[in-house]
């Protein structure tokens, strides 16, 4: 009697053995973790990125801000240096002043220190002219006195002494000082017609006015 094979022992032809299942799933899993690791290494680079740039613009702002904050020293160091030019040039500006000040003073000093003395010897003057002009009947000693008179007045002269000019002048206040007038044809009006006393400037400097008289 023959043996009939039971219909669940032949494999059906759909069904795959197990080993081949196993590396299937194997196969699967591999894969799967290929691509997670893939996922999270591409993850990770764009994370890598994101703080390179985050990175780059802070440290673009740091250098932004460190700039603005060294133009604003900058101005200010600028703004500080004109201060203290315009202050040294105003330092210089007043030193400069009081230099050409002291030196005038100094000059003046010089120029008019012999001031007193020369008005006192102003009238020792008028007396030696006076004394020349005088009739005598010794001609030496006109003669001498003359020249005695002339020394004197070199010796003046150069030490600034200088006579004003008054006879037939316009009369000028600054210069001249009337004490008289009179009708007088020979000059036109307002002309010093007559010197009662020289007057004589000491280095420009009006020391005595010439006494006057002036035509109407």
């Amino acid at each position: 009697m023959k043996k009939t094979k039971g219909a669940g022992t032949k494999p059906a032809k759909d069904e795959k053995p197990e080993a081949f299942e196993d590396e299937t799933v194997k196969d699967a899993g591999t894969e799967t973790g290929e691509a997670e690791e893939n996922a999270e290494a591409e993850s990770g680079a764009e994370d890598t990125e994101a703080d390179a740039e985050a990175g780059k613009a802070g440290s673009g702002t740091a250098e932004e801000t460190g700039e603005t904050e060294k133009a604003d020293e900058t101005g200010e160091s600028g703004a500080e240096d004109e201060a203290l030019m315009a202050k040294y040039q105003r330092l210089m500006a007043d030193f400069q002043n009081y230099k050409r000040r002291t030196e005038k003073e100094k000059s003046d000093i010089y120029a008019y220190a012999n001031e007193k003395l020369i008005l006192g010897l102003l009238e020792v003057i008028d007396n030696f002219e006076r004394a020349v002009l005088s009739e005598t009947a010794d001609e030496k000693y006109a003669e001498g006195m003359e020249m005695i008179f002339k020394q004197l007045k070199g010796v003046l002269e150069k030490s600034g002494l200088e006579e004003i000019k008054a006879l037939g002048e316009g009369f000028d206040p600054n210069f001249h000082n009337a004490v008289m007038t009179e009708d007088n044809d020979q000059f036109e009006s307002g002309s010093v017609t007559e010197v009662l006393q020289k007057g004589y400037t000491l280095n420009g400097k009006v020391i005595r006015p010439s006494m006057v008289k002036v035509n109407n």
